[in-house]
């Protein structure tokens, strides 16, 4: 190859002459110092990266910028949502805990509502509607929608244990256990001849015949707001359980509780006698709600329905 070099300094022209040999050895280092050059530029992007200089930003394309920061924003979600996660799961440590509280104060049997086990669950796969996945934004809602729920139900569960509670201590204050273990009473509630007079008088309890001696224990629980002799009654206790309920027990032969006792259901408070206005020895037993007169049948019957129904739950 022959090259004509033409010039206005030159007074004639003058000719190189390239061989193959030139053409190669000329690509070659063109090559090479582009291949230098692209190294020299990667060293110094990389120097500077490590520097976190602001040149870098401009240098750097947007695409690692926008990858860069989504890993951030993915790492940032999964570390509030592990969080959330453990939130939950303490919740629902509670919430079991709870449960099982309420179970036992309702009367549940712990096999026909275990609360550790999962519920079944099943149904036809549906087809006709595509399955759709969720972004990280409807599962972080859906997550703390969850969080609320459970904190609500939570909530719920309390006020339900409270509710049951009183229940049970209020059921505890009634006089549904039988005072004396006598199979059957003397003389009922209401209208009846008076054993002294002849004459129709009312009675206001019922009575229950049994041997001097024979203990007494109170129907409920409460407090002695009368242990003392009555002309009529004789040896006498009274017992306030609350809620303006009352009981008396009377004709008895020795009392062994005294004014403003605090006693228990069943608790052993006297023995039958027969002191008082009395034929015979026997337990004159009295029922006052607001101070009314109420037939204790009512609230024996009651206990015995409660005593039946705890029995077939434990079989």
């Amino acid at each position: 190859m022959q090259i004509i070099l033409m010039h206005s300094r030159f007074t004639q022209a003058k000719s190189v002459t390239l061989s193959s040999r030139h053409v190669i050895f000329g690509l070659f280092s063109f090559l090479l110092i582009t291949t230098l050059c692209a190294a020299v530029m990667a060293a110094l992007t990389l120097r500077l990266a490590s520097a976190d200089l602001p040149v870098l930003r401009d240098l750097v394309p947007v695409a690692t910028t926008q990858v860069s920061d989504k890993d951030k924003y993915m790492k940032e979600n999964l570390a509030a949502m592990a969080t959330k996660l453990g939130e939950m799961q303490a919740q629902l440590i509670r919430l079991d805990a709870l449960g099982e509280r309420v179970q036992g104060l309702a009367g549940v049997k712990p096999e026909e509502f275990n609360f550790k086990e999962l519920p079944g669950r099943g149904g036809p796969e549906v087809t006709s509607q595509p399955a759709k996945e969720l972004n990280m934004e409807e599962f972080q809602a859906a997550l703390d929608a969850m969080s609320r729920d459970v904190e609500h139900r939570s909530d719920y569960m309390n006020v339900v244990e409270t509710k049951l509670m009183g229940f049970k201590v209020q059921s505890k204050l009634l006089p549904t256990i039988q005072p004396v273990n006598v199979a059957y009473n003397a003389s009922g509630f209401g209208w009846r001849l008076d054993p002294f007079s002849g004459r129709s008088a009312f009675h206001e309890g019922i009575d229950f015949s049994s041997p001097t001696g024979t203990p007494i224990v109170a129907a409920a629980g409460g407090v002695v707001v009368a242990a003392e002799y009555h002309p009529q009654f004789g040896n006498m206790v009274e017992i306030d359980h609350g809620g303006e309920i009352m009981t008396r027990y009377a004709h008895s032969s020795k009392v062994y509780v005294k004014l403003g006792d605090i006693v228990k259901r069943g608790q052993h408070i006297a023995d039958i006698g027969s002191t008082g206005r009395s034929t015979g020895a026997h337990l004159h037993f009295e029922v006052h709600v607001k101070g009314v007169p109420q037939n204790p049948h009512k609230f024996l019957s009651a206990g015995a329905n409660q005593a039946n129904l705890a029995a077939l739950n434990q079989k």
